[in-house]
């Protein structure tokens, strides 16, 4: 196996693993609270870690940098955290990664003009059909669910919109990712991130003291860990 291999086989895993933390952190606080904590601490450490390079983004490219903040990592983990809250973690991964190159490929169309040829056109018509099974099955009870919640569909749904999200605000990231250090980027797309969910929990959900005490207690703590330097830290600088 080749180091990009490898590399890239170690990313997949340990992005895979993240949903455990997740469904474990959202057990004893807010789900868009823990990932307001994930992103704004991992956001700060990724400035902190690009040093001088902060200054190399280019002053015109701060509208389209916040804006896919906003998309990537603000509406995109809200709805994602509160999806897999209410979902098995394994759907969830699934729904997740299933629908990233539908999405992708239309977004790249939309936005970019790709043109979707017949193999895309054959991928996009064979995952909307599995996909749609999975949430008529869930939805209509021809699976049990493994979560007996009665919000698992919405939950699911809550993904794919996040993961939606998340494909346009990647492709609009293409013209300024050239254009500074990747670092800076992904830091300040985190940070911002971060704080919008921020805004987001503070807006929709109830967080007391004692869920900051549970954020820093077992076992809320040690998945909050792992979201952040392995999702996050470790996740990106494999990615790159």
């Amino acid at each position: 196996m080749s180091r990009n291999a490898a590399l890239f086989a170690l990313m997949c895993l340990v992005w895979g693993l993240t949903w455990l933390p997740i469904k474990v952190g959202a057990q004893h606080v807010p789900p868009v609270f823990l990932a307001a904590a994930r992103f704004t601490i991992a956001g700060t450490l990724m400035l902190a870690w690009a040093g001088r390079d902060l200054k190399l983004v280019p002053a015109d490219a701060w509208p389209r940098l916040i804006a896919t903040a906003v998309l990537l990592n603000t509406g995109n983990y809200s709805l994602l955290f509160w999806g897999a809250a209410q979902a098995p973690s394994g759907l969830a991964a699934i729904v997740n990664f299933a629908t990233i190159p539908i999405f992708t490929i239309i977004a790249s169309r939309m936005i970019e003009g790709h043109e979707i040829g017949a193999r895309k056109l054959a991928a996009i018509g064979l995952g909307t059909l599995g996909l749609g099974f999975l949430f008529a099955t869930r939805a209509l009870g021809g699976l049990e669910a493994a979560s007996g919640n009665p919000l698992e569909i919405w939950g699911l749904a809550a993904i794919a919109l996040g993961t939606l999200l998340y494909c346009f605000g990647a492709v609009l990231a293409r013209p300024i990712a050239s254009r500074m250090p990747t670092l800076a980027l992904a830091g300040w797309q985190t940070l911002i991130g971060g704080v919008g969910l921020c805004l987001v929990s503070v807006s929709f959900e109830t967080v007391t003291a004692a869920h900051f005490q549970a954020l820093v207690a077992w076992p809320t703590l040690p998945s909050l860990a792992f979201l952040v330097v392995g999702g996050s830290l470790i996740g990106f600088t494999v990615y790159i």
